[in-house]
């Protein structure tokens, strides 16, 4: 093996879950041409920063990795910097322009090259490349960055509803769902890994299949996972109200294996702010739909995220949003202040509201949500829950893990002690008693 082969390598993958697994497969490449990987990037010779770029916090973020990893390099820790993800493909020229100091540029639809790229790169080579968006392969193998018993599972890449907000469909293109065989064919290969729960994303889940097969395919897709032994959860994120249909509702009431929890991004309720937002559908509408899936699905965990100060929201529009919040009492929910994105119809929009405002209206709604989470937790006292174990607390003495009203990464954790002698594993599933509540954090006890 050549020495350039014996390189370190730090992986840092930034925003959401679906960069995550084009960072896993591009990992596998470059592992099974003989590279090795450390946590630190301090520690590496080569750091492959896979950004995001979907707004301006994010963006924001990446910039600062990246202004890090330059420190890094004049002061001779690490060796090369490579940047790669939506912040690289959405500026591409002007990335190598503003940051001469990196290495290389490298555009979604050359993850598949990652090992040459490096090989070129290490020879002296400066590496600015991208092609056709749309042939980014979403196939191959992956080593997971998750803990063990879980993963997340893209089925579709792109995005065809083009939200005036948004710069995805710029950055990724048209939505592509991949193939239920192939889908299905890498989820048995998870389940035989030890991956007990399956999170299907995509920029739209509900979606999927249009495009291949004219027609919305996700329940398909859901019953042929379910047949897979070896998945206890099935979790859906990512479902736009509009495309929750009464088969979808069907599929997931109806299969064990799909958690009873919904991840359904609305933005607003008023209606004539989705419509310039360029998204379908009003209060009405969304009222309906969630009447029904509680109607439906009983004890379904229903998740959403709302934007603040879009142009032109006024205080009555935004007091509509807080009471439709508190009367819906999402049990998940997630807020952005409206981020201003270059090239994107909103940002032209001459009605603007001002920052300090934006902001102002997001903390009002967390902080309501918080109080109904606390009462929500609350009621949830004396009962019991099935959780899986992700971790211990030597300082608190706890072991933490979820429900599967806990979606990873983003909802948070359930503490609770065990005895020792149990031994428990991450990726034990249990059962246990909620006693208390601190700080908006379930605490409990092993049954």
């Amino acid at each position: 093996m050549s020495e350039k082969k014996r390189m370190k390598v730090a992986m840092v993958s930034l925003g959401c879950s679906k960069n995550q697994v084009d960072a896993e497969q591009m990992m596998a490449t470059l592992a099974d041409h003989g590279y090795a990987f450390v946590e630190e990037p301090g520690l590496a010779d080569i750091v492959l920063v896979n950004t995001c770029g979907f707004i301006a916090d994010a963006k924001e973020e990446g910039i600062n990795w990246i202004m890090e990893l330059i420190e890094l390099k004049n002061e001779g820790r690490i060796k090369y910097i490579v940047v790669t993800g939506c912040l690289s493909e959405r500026y591409r020229g002007q990335f190598a322009e503003e940051f001469p100091e990196v290495d290389a540029v490298v555009g979604i639809s050359e993850y598949g090259r990652i090992a040459e790229i490096f090989e070129e790169m290490t020879a002296g080579e400066h590496i600015c490349c991208f092609g056709d968006k749309e042939s980014h392969s979403m196939e191959g193998k992956r080593i997971l960055s998750t803990l063990p018993h879980y993963a997340y599972m893209r089925i579709a890449d792109g995005c065809d509803n083009c939200c005036t907000y948004c710069a995805i469909p710029q950055i990724r293109g048209r939505y592509r769902s991949r193939p239920i065989e192939k889908i299905v064919g890498e989820a048995k290969l998870l389940a035989q890994d030890g991956v007990k729960e399956l999170v299907i994303i995509a920029q739209d889940t509900t979606r999927y299949g249009l495009d291949l097969y004219n027609k919305l395919a996700l329940p398909d897709l859901l019953n042929e996972l379910c047949k897979i032994d070896g998945f206890k959860w099935i979790r859906l994120l990512y479902c736009y109200p509009e495309r929750i249909t009464d088969e979808l509702i069907a599929c997931i009431r109806d299969n064990d294996k799909i958690v009873k929890y919904l991840d359904i991004p609305m933005q607003h309720c008023n209606g004539e702010i989705l419509k310039r937002m360029n998204r379908k559908g009003d209060e009405k509408s969304l009222r309906e739909l969630v009447a029904k899936l509680r109607r439906e699905i009983p004890g379904i965990t229903l998740r959403t995220t709302f934007i603040t100060g879009f142009p032109g929201e006024t205080p009555q529009q935004f007091n509509e949003l807080g009471e439709f919040a508190q009367d819906m009492r999402f049990e998940r929910m997630g807020c952005f202040a409206y981020s201003e994105e270059e090239n994107t119809p909103a940002a032209s929009f001459p009605d603007m509201v001002d920052e300090e405002t934006r902001l102002h209206r997001k903390e009002i709604l967390e902080e309501q949500q918080d109080a109904r989470v606390c009462e929500l937790y609350e009621g949830m006292i004396g009962g019991e829950t099935e959780v899986v174990v992700e971790g211990y607390d030597k300082y608190l003495e706890h072991y933490f893990g979820r429900s599967a009203m806990f979606a990873p990464e983003i909802d948070g954790m359930i503490y609770f002690r065990a005895p020792k002698e149990r031994g428990l594993k991450i990726g034990d599933f249990v059962k246990i008693t909620i006693n208390d509540v601190v700080d908006n954090n379930l605490i409990g006890e092993i049954v």
